[in-house]
């Protein structure tokens, strides 16, 4: 099987590099997917998966196989912006091939991973899937934004809870079990405005916020972690006053942060921390975590709270232990196990509802979010070999 795969893969390669790069082309900012989706649909379909369709939220859906037994694989196919389109060295949107690397925003982070997993269901179709297994290739929509949320609705809503959740984020083909959690905190103080030609009539918001962005920064000095997922973070990414005009004293204001959590650290442990700072206390200033309604590209409209918690999947796990049997089985050598240091839709799968996750997936995680976003072609196809292995392994 070994070498069917391996042969069926070659012979995709050229396939596989013009969808990537047609793709790529397709520029799909969070809520703006439906282009690449419609896209990826019609791949689908010329492949011949059993089932393609498109959920309300509008996540791509495509299935081969009947089992009961649901193995997933999934990739969001929304992308950042581009950012200052002068650090660019190429279009982000034309999906520059050159020296066998694919260039262009989301080649990367993560279209490339996503075809990869498209093209594998082609051949794990031509082949034959397991007696018992379906094969579920999720393109999930949002996930830049706010990660997690497509798989919320995808369990909650549609009732599909997968065995197994096989994610295509960027390793550098290694696997991986896991990654920090992230979530969002908001500290806003209140004052008491007044003209500002006699601002000792009023109580300032911003003066009274000041003291805790700098307990903030000593905060995060003070987090730790452990050997494998690393220390957590916590740092401040906006500040905002409220005030009657520019004339006047702010009678509020209010600080943005962005946590990131380690083992053993949760919601409850990350509030209460800043809560306790001493300059929150004096100034009884109020900590939330904030809730959204995200608007997705097909006008659907689901709630979610800023929080997404961190997950590890033990070494020794047998779903571990099969992507590493895979890995050797198919290429001949050892593979690396690690974890992400950014975060992905595992915050759902085995964050929030404790289904097997691991990850596996083409290029490198540093040039996710850069001008440099790129993939080889090579590594797209031995990710195509990997998946189809592991599918029909598993």
């Amino acid at each position: 099987m070994k070498d069917e795969i391996n042969r069926l893969a070659a012979s995709l390669r050229d396939d596989i590099a013009s969808f990537v790069r047609e793709i790529v082309a397709i520029p799909s900012l969070s809520g703006e997917e439906g282009e690449v989706v419609e896209r990826l649909r019609q791949e689908m379909q010329d492949i011949g998966y059993d089932e393609v369709r498109v959920d309300p939220m509008g996540n791509l859906l495509g299935r081969v196989g009947s089992g009961e037994r649901i193995l997933a694989i999934d990739g969001h196919c929304d992308t950042v912006d581009v950012g200052n389109p002068d650090t660019w060295e190429v279009d982000p949107f034309r999906g520059d091939y050159r020296d066998g690397v694919i260039y262009g925003r989301g080649a990367v982070d993560q279209k490339g991973g996503l075809a990869a997993a498209i093209y594998a269901g082609r051949i794990v179709r031509e082949i034959g899937v397991p007696d018992g297994v379906s094969l579920l290739v999720v393109a999930s929509v949002y996930e830049e934004e706010v990660e997690g949320l497509s798989w919320q609705y995808i369990i909650k809503e549609e009732g599909i809870m997968p065995e197994a959740v096989l994610l295509t984020e960027p390793t550098g083909l290694k696997v991986s079990i896991g990654q920090r959690g992230r979530m969002e905190m908001k500290v806003r103080t209140q004052g008491i405005s007044c003209h500002g030609s006699a601002p000792d009539r009023g109580e300032n918001a911003i003066y009274k916020i000041a003291p805790v962005v700098q307990e903030v920064e000593r905060l995060h000095q003070r987090l730790e972690g452990d050997a494998i997922m690393g220390k957590g973070s916590v740092t401040v990414t906006d500040i905002r006053s409220t005030a009657p005009c520019l004339c006047a004293v702010a009678d509020g204001a209010t600080i943005h942060l962005d946590r990131r959590l380690t083992t053993g650290e949760t919601l409850e442990t990350a509030v209460q921390q800043v809560e306790n700072l001493p300059s929150v206390r004096a100034s009884e200033a109020v900590v939330t975590v904030p809730e959204y309604e995200i608007k997705t590209h097909t006008g659907f409209v689901y709630p979610i709270k800023a929080y997404y918690p961190m997950w590890l999947m033990d070494r020794s796990d047998p779903l571990v232990e099969k992507a590493v049997e895979t890995f050797a089985a198919q290429f001949g050598e050892e593979a690396e196990v690690g974890v992400w240091a950014f975060s992905t839709n595992g915050v759902t799968t085995k964050g929030a509802y404790d289904i097997p996750t691991i990850g596996f997936g083409p290029g490198q995680e540093e040039h996710a979010h850069t001008p440099r976003d790129q993939v080889r072609v090579d590594g797209l196809v031995k990710a195509m070999e990997f998946y189809a292995a592991f599918v029909l392994n598993w």
